[in-house]
């Protein structure tokens, strides 16, 4: 499996419809800060079909650390983001992907 990066969806939007890659590049790139300032608001973000960004608070617990295991290491609590794909986005990939 190959990466995609973002210089390769600008290329392939680009090559779909008559905009320049500046501008796709332009519009993609307000599009992630759009959803990076929802996020950090506190908001979902839903894309129908494709899934949906949320943010979630894990608990803080206590860990190890591998090279002194009988020293406890806190670890705080702290928001990440999780992204759980739609129902079309979910069938499309499963047909896809032969196992």
């Amino acid at each position: 499996m190959a990466t995609v990066t973002k210089r390769d969806l600008v290329v392939k939007v680009s090559d779909k419809i008559e905009m320049t890659q500046q501008q796709v590049f332009d519009v993609i790139q307000h599009f992630i800060d759009e959803i990076s300032d929802s996020l950090a608001d506190g908001d979902d973000v839903v894309l129908r079909n494709f899934g949906s960004f949320q943010i979630t608070v894990t608990k803080p617990k206590v860990g190890r650390n591998p090279k002194k295991p009988e020293t406890p290491v806190e670890i705080p609590a702290r928001a990440v983001v999780k992204f759980k794909p739609g129902k079309e986005m979910k069938e499309r990939v499963a047909a896809s992907i032969s196992i």
